[in-house]
């Protein structure tokens, strides 16, 4: 599902996807348009400093994801063990605790909250020569069955 660059109308999709689907766990992929092939796992989201305008031209009131909200969330995958054991030949795969105050860490945020930190969010460069649809798709499955390993090792 593709998700608008707009804070509440995605917010609204991510409670959709939880109240509806009721998964397992929910991968977000948002672009990082300045790496340049480099694949970011993010460990956490935050709740405040949302300032930057949306693609409508608005920003969360207070800045806020939930204003009930804890002020990070980290995710029940261990992106660092992940980023330890994985490793996908033609691109680097970072760990990063950090996804940058915009649409990418807000929708995260938003799914670690309703789905009890069952999401993870994964930053990837655009689509280029080296970094192509087909690679990248590779890349991230990948990426997800490991994830769906840990889910399942939790799970026991």
């Amino acid at each position: 599902m593709q998700l608008p660059v707009v804070y509440q109308k995605a917010k609204e999709q991510v409670f959709t996807i939880w109240k509806t689907l009721q998964p397992l766990l929910t991968v977000h992929v948002g672009l990082a348009s300045s790496a340049k092939a480099i694949i970011i796992l993010e460990q956490c989201g935050k709740n405040k400093g949302y300032q930057e305008m949306d693609a409508c031209g608005f920003h969360p009131e207070g800045g806020c994801c939930m204003l009930d909200g804890p002020e990070k969330i980290e995710s029940t995958i261990n992106m660092k063990t992940l980023w330890k054991n994985i490793s996908v030949e033609g691109i680097d795969i970072i760990f990063s605790r950090d996804a940058g105050r915009y649409i990418c860490d807000y929708t995260y945020y938003t799914s670690l909250y309703y789905g009890n930190g069952r999401a993870a969010f994964i930053h990837v460069p655009p689509l280029s020569k080296s970094v192509t649809a087909d690679f990248l798709g590779k890349a991230l499955q990948t990426i997800i069955l490991e994830m769906l390993k840990q889910c399942e090792e939790e799970r026991e």
